[in-house]
């Protein structure tokens, strides 16, 4: 019986906080395992400055923003580098504000991008087929066409944005359905859409029927057993029974939606490092790290589990989530991992 797939998470996602120095800033990720991400995102915790990502194939210092529209930007002496265990930022205060408490989220994909033949436009694509992860970069054609992502499995995730032109972090959840996307940047509830044109992404290929002309990028992402785990709960606005969702791992990272409306809710083993999970982030918002609802939920040793009434979490709705592992509630060999 194969419990997991990967042993050890570290190798392809970390969490990493650290506090500004308004200067050169050598940021090394202090798990197990050395790992040069692909993607970085990141956030001033004490602040309310504005979400950064970087990635590998759009390169250092053009940052997209998740809770704004607004197109790429070269952003100077921001995240200079992607290092072989982190990353080097410069003296921008957008992740590297003097005394500021700040952390990131990153994922190893594959490095140098490949030429993907798959779809009926060629994409660019760094891919991690190990940890079922992929950046596809490709210049949209104003119709209804198909992009290859690389991955070999069905994406249960593709987080979509343009890159030249303002315009919405348009993302499918297989949660949701070929019928509707999500927004990043806002609190929108689930919005009926014919942008995936109604095709569920298969093993080589997401579709994408939409009239815009420009270069984009996506992060698409299918589960891999005892790393990561993409789906859904529904809430029952109920502190003492509040739903346990089983991902068979501890988490590290988990994201979630009310899919009828509220912020998006990040929580990580980082800013929490015991139980239970209270200190959230936003991708919508620029706001500053948000204990204000108390413990939320609790990282458990196979899964996370709602611990009050708040709508972000529990409430009396659909609710999507993204999960990526601390460690698999049992490896390889049979040996089950320790509880918070």
């Amino acid at each position: 019986m194969a419990y997991t797939t990967i042993d050890n998470p570290e190798l392809y996602f970390q969490v990493v906080t650290w506090t500004g120095n308004g200067s050169t800033n050598a940021i090394t990720l202090d798990g197990d395992e050395d790992m040069q991400p692909d993607l970085v995102w990141g956030k001033d915790r004490t602040g309310t400055d504005n979400h950064h990502l970087f990635d590998s194939i759009r390169g250092t210092n053009q940052r997209l923003i998740s809770n704004q529209t607004a197109a790429e930007n070269t952003e100077s002496n921001c995240l200079n580098s992607f290092d072989s265990d982190g990353f080097t930022l410069g003296s921008n205060t957008g992740l590297n504000n003097n005394t500021d408490a700040h952390v990131a989220w990153c994922w190893k994909a594959g490095g140098s991008a490949s030429s993907n033949t798959n779809g009926s436009i060629n994409s660019s694509v760094s891919v991690n087929t190990t940890a079922g992860f992929s950046i596809v970069s490709w210049t949209h054609d104003g119709g209804n066409s198909t992009i290859g992502h690389g991955l070999g499995a069905i994406p249960q995730v593709v987080i979509t944005k343009e890159r030249n032109n303002s315009g919405s972090w348009n993302s499918y959840f297989k949660y949701v359905g070929n019928g509707y996307r999500m927004v990043l940047q806002g609190t929108n509830a689930k919005i009926s859409s014919s942008i995936w044109n109604s095709t569920t992404p298969t093993a080589n290929v997401f579709s994408m029927n939409d009239s815009i002309t420009s270069t984009m990028i996506a992060y698409c992402f299918t589960e891999k057993k005892g790393y990561s785990k993409f789906g859904g709960y529904t809430g029952n606005a109920d502190t003492n029974f509040g739903p346990f969702i089983y991902t068979g791992f501890r988490p590290a990272f988990v994201i979630i939606k009310n899919t009828s409306g509220n912020n998006w809710g990040m929580l990580d083993n980082k800013r929490d490092p015991h139980n239970g999970m209270q200190t959230r982030l936003h991708p919508n918002l620029s706001n500053a790290d948000n204990t204000g609802a108390g413990i939320v939920i609790d990282f458990l040793s196979n899964g996370f589990k709602c611990r009050s009434n708040d709508g972000l979490e529990n409430g009396s709705a659909d609710i999507l989530y993204m999960a990526f592992a601390e460690s698999p509630f049992v490896n390889s060999n049979g040996v089950p991992n320790n509880a918070r």
